[in-house]
């Protein structure tokens, strides 16, 4: 018995891609969590100290006991060298002091985010607080889209670093009754960076800020839940 086999001509295999063109009621957005990492280590933990001086007080209390001669550092030490006294830069800044969000010059000991302040695609018309973000559109992944929001307000992505290909977090969020034919939102949120420098020439919004997480949750009181979770530092 003969069997008919068809060759099927075509491509096999098709670039990845993100449908949007199967409903106009649904919108991908990509907002990127910029953050700028401790500069200095943060204070310790009252627990944590309580039990680093009963850990000193023990071992000093059950120590070896060497000569006298072996501990004098002054005659240990070998000609030519050199004694420098460190002095530890100040935690509190002056932009602490004056508590310029504009700045990163402050909260050393703990991580900034980034905000921004103006027209989003769904905020209709109106300035709101809002990450760094773009609506998905032809991009070749939800990274490239990220790159592509947060490069449009820095110029640049030299002093960026992305943090893995996958989102951190992603929400949901249907279309309300206030605003008829308004569609329905699908957010995805990218970690990034700062690297190497304290100053950035921010642009294309109205305002910014750097903020710590306590005060970012301040910002969006209704995600704050969410954005707790998310951002687990």
């Amino acid at each position: 018995m003969q069997r008919t086999i068809t060759i099927l001509r075509g491509p096999l295999v098709r670039d990845r891609g993100f449908s949007t063109s199967s409903s106009s009621s649904q919108k991908i957005v990509v907002s990127v969590l910029f953050e700028r990492l401790p500069v200095v280590i943060p204070k310790i933990d009252p627990v944590v100290y309580a039990y680093q001086e009963f850990a000193f007080r023990w071992r000093q209390q059950y120590r070896r006991i060497y000569p006298d001669e072996l501990l004098d550092k002054s005659n240990a030490r070998g000609k030519g060298d050199y004694h420098i006294d460190y002095v530890p830069a100040p935690r509190i800044t002056e932009a602490d002091k004056m508590n310029d969000r504009k700045s990163l010059q402050r909260a050393l000991d703990r991580r900034l985010y980034l905000l921004l302040y103006g027209n989003t695609d769904g905020s209709a018309g109106k300035s709101v607080w809002h990450f760094p973000e773009k609506v998905y559109q032809s991009e070749e992944t939800l990274r490239k889209c990220a790159e592509s929001a947060l490069k449009s307000i820095l110029g640049d992505l030299s002093h960026t670093y992305f943090v893995g290909n996958a989102p951190m977090g992603h929400m949901a969020t249907q279309s309300t009754e206030d605003v008829p034919g308004s569609p329905s939102v699908k957010q995805f949120f990218f970690k990034s960076q700062v690297i190497a420098t304290n100053k950035f020439n921010i642009k294309k919004c109205e305002d910014f800020v750097w903020v710590t997480k306590d005060e970012l949750l301040e910002y969006f009181p209704e995600k704050a839940e969410f954005l707790n979770k998310m951002i687990i530092s």
